[in-house]
């Protein structure tokens, strides 16, 4: 029995970008990218890069700050329907993904920062992503945005809420180009409710 069933719902890469290693401690700024590689631990060079990480804020009720875990935010995907909403509810004629730390943005999932976790999007190299949870907003994309547009970035939070994509880890090698369409896979499991 399968534990994933391919969904009807396929999504266009329509950016792809690397927040450099070695940046700045408050920067999270993405370097635009027309091809990544993948490997294990993400894209080589990459700020995020590596199979294990050390443990931040979003997981100490879980292990005390840089614990080293599993790295199961190698990336940040983004959909494009959702930048384009944050950036009219920010008063913002575009937003800029280099701005969020963006790895890979796709267009043509609906509700994508709310796919189910451990869903898999699978490229044509074979490239499969996993997806691990919503990314939820913070600070950092409001910084960046902050520099180049002063005065907005503090609306970048609440327009975020719900959209700010998803964080993902590589389950099989390969690359990814723009303009390649992901499948969408989810889990077979049924909704919890306990």
């Amino acid at each position: 029995m399968t534990t994933m069933t391919l969904t009807a719902h396929e999504a266009e890469v329509t950016w792809l970008g690397m927040v450099p290693a070695g940046i700045a401690e408050d920067r999270i700024y993405a370097q635009p990218r027309d091809r990544l590689e993948f490997d294990m631990g993400g894209a080589r060079g990459e700020h995020h890069y590596g199979e294990t990480r050390a443990s931040c804020v979003r997981v100490t009720m879980l292990y005390a700050k840089g614990t080293e875990i599993r790295n199961v935010r190698q990336l940040s995907i983004l959909a494009q329907e959702d930048l384009d909403v944050i950036a009219l509810e920010m008063g913002l004629e575009a937003l800029d993904p280099a701005w969020l730390g963006a790895s890979v943005v796709v267009r043509g999932i609906p509700d994508f920062s709310h796919v189910p976790p451990s869903s898999r999007l699978q490229g044509p190299s074979d490239l499969t992503l996993t997806i691990d949870m919503e990314n939820l907003p913070c600070i950092w994309p409001a910084k960046e945005i902050e520099r180049d547009h002063p005065g907005y970035g503090k609306a970048f939070k609440a327009a975020a809420d719900g959209r700010r994509g998803v964080t993902a880890w590589v389950e099989h090698p390969g690359q990814l180009s723009i303009g390649d369409r992901l499948r969408l896979f989810v889990p077979t499991q049924k909704p919890w409710s306990p």
